[in-house]
């Protein structure tokens, strides 16, 4: 094949190259410095500060493909994704850009040239669109004159204008669309209007450019102002690029999923529905091919956002991945596929885009881990979920109902995980809508719930906060000061809740606890402040009356906050630390890491991160060391106040989902670390002394925790393990590396012996135990052997029913152990023959309650434990009595 996908994205970037255009690769599909937008949706995002004029850009003519995902907000395509041939969530956008260089008369010349020219289509399929009020790129078409004027068609602001948002700059655009032909049109239906080009839901006309000619700025009021600098800004599709050269290729009208690229892909879902579930095959029904198309799309999506280092999780970016993984392993069910699949359907995304997008191979093991990892996460629901909506589906259709209750949907996505759209996916196709409205109300309210318990953990209300009430911190430069009360309260039983109008404590936040410290009263009345709070604006001073009166402490009086200096500098360190540690993560780990949370205390720092499975002995020790090594350097630690824009501007890392104002506080240490924090931090890294990991574990799915120590508790954690260290070297009667060679010796000891009590005590089960501790009896046709028996662990008790089983040939087998007075092992076995008629687990789940214990199992083969061996022959006995009744 002539015109591989690889092939049409090389043949646009050559020509622009040709053309004095800088190739610059895809941005990131996570926006770099702006949290505002959850992934790049347009070709446009990554020079968007180029259009608003906060970045001047390096070159004036640039090209690329962009990596884009639209799965959320405004552009959102998921929900039409796999039901046509032509939606998608990722694709790719070639685009070429002109910042106040060459403008319509190019742009247009140019893209005219590389369709009929290169791309070799014929001009007779051709049509143009301008906005109705661009004459300008009208007439730049008709002095071209390579299309009639029947085919240069005007329209509106709905089909040929562009704006980035309600403001800002905006400008008309001219489109190339192509004409498929009649047999193109997928028959969706036109709102009453035949073919054409800018009909929706009509596959026949496809737009092959959008030129984007941006020359206004429009103010809050709507006016339109033209630019100083006009701008260009075209996205050409790449995927309808292929399908439709493809097309003329074979002399088959493709959709975009039958192009080379989606092929491969589509071949891996295909071996997985064969080795994993029926044998299902594109292109043989409606149906199935829904959901071949969907697994496509969503394949290439989560392949990209793992690579870049997202995981599946439960907040903002990693919920959308988490949405698409399920959605994907929904549609495998759709495929017969109940076995995790996807790491394979990855083979088929790297061999379709491995070559342009290194990363994809760089990440393929990663990538298979996080995909596995979560497919069996939610395997564990989905099918109880898949029942739940299967039985609300049936009591609907007995009712006469056509809308699942807002209650039913939100105990599928609060049980069993599954996300709203993918429910109404579920259901869309049986017309069956979903209560999203009651939906998001139970939402709302656990939202709320979530919300007041926290706000009422901090006010009493009887502390009353009016309007316009709060406060302003002054303490990352000092530990005491006199305000002014502006709301307090003291209860009998001397609890203290004061509201000052500047304090030095600070208040809980970020991750740094709440300082603790005095407040005391000109009069001589004393408040132990224990922890401090923000809430509604205000910083909350929380403690208890130590000395005085309460009605000293009131609204209008005169205080003096002192904060508890040691413990706020011992929590500054470990504040600090934290930013040194975040650095080192992410330059040893890999950019893809990004606070998740943490906490900031004076005696530890734990701190919460993105990043998929446990991290080596061998990384640990490079980022302690990292840490260190920043800390000898003995960096100046900065802190500004700045606008926003320019914190981003000086590459402060920002996170998506955090509220940040218009002025923003950036700590930097040295040249390697930059921060939006509103913290309190040291002076230098040198004054942290010392880091010391203590920890590393995974804490949720794609999460990992670590925990550290610093300064004087660093130290001290270092000479506890000193101290008993030589503790046991005395018990050993040996020091260093000699201890440990005889601890090693000690511990080989050990296991031998515990090799021959384990085969002493197997032997006494199966041959010296008396004849009265075992029972053979025939139960309704059925043998049953039951023994008692003294301290044999489940483990021999397993050995020992193989053995009754294989002595027994046919029988159900029941054990009891005392292992001590209040703990007994049971377990109940059944020969294969008889699995069919006697089920093991139902029988140990009725006997365990018995002897005060639980337990379950196979049809096969089950255990119980329990705490009253007095009453072990008694459940034994009760298995004939089950029998009796099978």
């Amino acid at each position: 094949m002539e015109w591989t996908t690889d092939k049409v994205r090389s043949s646009f970037l050559d020509f622009f190259a040709q053309r004095g255009h800088r190739i610059v690769p895809s941005a990131s599909l996570v926006p770099k410095g702006d949290p505002t937008l959850l992934f790049t949706n347009a070709g446009m995002v990554p020079f968007k500060d180029y259009f608003l004029g906060i970045r001047t850009p390096e070159d004036r003519r640039v090209a690329n493909c962009q990596k884009c995902l639209r799965i959320s907000g405004k552009h959102n395509d998921l929900e039409a994704v796999g039901r046509d041939t032509y939606h998608h969530t990722f694709f790719e956008m070639l685009g070429n850009w002109s910042f106040g260089d060459y403008y319509k008369k190019e742009a247009i010349a140019w893209h005219w040239e590389l369709i009929t020219k290169v791309w070799r289509i014929d001009p007779k399929l051709l049509w143009a669109t301008v906005h109705k009020d661009d004459q300008e790129a009208q007439d730049i078409w008709i002095k071209m004159g390579v299309l009639p004027r029947e085919r240069i068609l005007r329209f509106g602001d709905k089909d040929n204008f562009w704006e980035m948002g309600e403001t800002g700059p905006c400008g008309p655009n001219s489109e190339i669309d192509i004409d498929r032909g009649p047999a193109a049109c997928d028959g969706a239906p036109h709102k009453g209007e035949a073919c054409g080009v800018n009909v929706d839901g009509c596959a026949r006309f496809i737009e092959m450019a959008n030129l984007v000619f941006i020359q206004y700025n429009r103010d809050a009021s709507g006016t339109l102002t033209p630019l100083p600098m006009k701008h260009v800004d075209t996205g050409t599709g790449l995927e309808r690029v292929a399908a439709v050269l493809q097309s003329f290729e074979t002399g088959r009208l493709l959709g975009n999923y039958d192009i080379d690229a989606f092929q491969k892909i589509i071949a891996e879902i295909e071996k997985a529905a064969a080795k994993l579930g029926q044998g299902a095959r594109y292109g043989r029904a409606y149906e199935t091919d829904v959901s071949f198309r969907a697994i496509a799309d969503h394949a290439r999506a989560m392949c990209f956002l793992i690579a870049e280092g997202l995981v599946p999780g439960n907040t903002e970016r990693e919920y959308v991945l988490r949405r698409i993984v399920r959605r994907a392993a929904r549609h495998g069910r759709y495929l017969g596929i109940k076995a995790p699949f996807l790491a394979q359907v990855e083979r088929g995304v790297i061999a379709a885009m491995g070559d342009a997008y290194p990363e994809l191979k760089a990440q393929a093991h990663r990538i298979g881990e996080v995909l596995t990892a979560e497919e069996e996460r939610f395997g564990e629901t989905l099918d109880r979920g898949l029942e739940l909506i299967e039985s609300e589906r049936r009591r609907m259709a007995d009712a006469g109902e056509d809308t699942l209750p807002g209650e039913v949907a939100f105990k599928l996505y609060d049980t069993y995980g599954f996300p709203l759209d993918l429910t109404q996916d579920v259901l869309r196709d049986e017309g069956i809508g979903v209560d999203v409205e009651g939906f998001n109300r139970l939402m709302g309210e656990q939202r709320e719930r979530g919300r007041s318990a926290r706000k009422e953990e901090v006010l009493a209300p009887e502390l009353k906060l009016g309007a316009g009430i709060g406060s302003r911190f002054v303490g990352y430069d000092r530990c005491d000061g006199e305000s002014e009360i502006l709301a307090a309260h003291v209860g009998t039983d001397g609890k203290a809740e004061v509201v000052v109008a500047e304090t030095p404590f600070y208040p809980e936040g970020g991750g740094q606890v709440g300082d603790r410290g005095t407040i005391r009263t000109e009069s001589g009345t004393l408040i132990e402040i224990a922890d401090t709070r923000k809430a509604d604006g205000a910083v909350i001073h929380l403690g208890r009356l130590l000395q005085g009166e309460a009605g000293e402490v009131r609204r209008g009086a005169r205080v003096r906050l002192e904060v508890d200096r040691e413990r706020r500098t011992a929590a500054m360190l470990n504040h600090s630390a934290t930013h040194l540690l975040h650095y080192a993560l992410r330059d040893i780990l890999g950019p893809h890491v990004h606070q998740a949370g943490s906490l900031v205390a004076p005696e530890r720092l734990r701190f919460d991160f993105a990043h998929s499975g446990p991290i080596g002995e061998g990384e640990l020790r490079t980022i302690e060391e990292e840490v260190n090594a920043r800390i000898r350097e003995n960096a100046p630690v900065l802190h500004e106040e700045m606008a926003y824009a320019d914190a981003l501007k000086a590459g402060a890392l920002a996170f998506f989902g955090e509220k940040y104002g218009d002025r923003v506080r950036v700590v930097r240490m040295g040249d390697f670390s930059v921060e939006l924090c509103g913290g309190t931090h040291v002076s230098r890294t040198g004054d942290i002394g010392l880091f010391k990991l203590e920890g590393e574990s995974g804490v949720a799915a794609g999460v990992r925790r670590v925990e550290a120590l610093t300064g004087s508790g660093a130290l001290e954690a270092i000479r506890r393990r000193e101290e008993i260290l030589r503790e046991i070297g005395e018990q050993l009667r040996a020091r260093d590396g000699a201890a440990l060679e005889r601890l090693q010796r000690l511990m080989a000891r050990e296991k031998e012996l515990e090799k021959k009590v384990r085969a002493l005590e197997q032997k006494l089960a199966t041959g010296g135990t008396a004849p009265a501790a075992e029972t053979v009896r025939e139960v309704n046709g059925i043998k049953l052997v039951t023994r008692t028996l003294e301290g044999v662990e489940p483990g021999a008790l397993r050995a020992i029913a193989d053995q009754l089983r294989d002595q027994h040939k046919s029988a159900v087998v029941a054990l009891g152990s005392a292992l001590a007075p209040d703990k007994v092992a049971l377990l109940v076995a059944v020969t294969p023959d008889l699995a069919g008629k006697v089920k093991a687990g139902e029988i140990i789940r009725q006997i365990a309650p018995i002897v005060g214990g639980s337990g379950g199992g196979r049809p096969d083969f089950a255990q119980a434990g329990g705490r009253d061996s007095s009453r072990l022959r008694e459940a034994l006995e009760k298995v004939a009595s089950l029998l009796g009744g099978q």
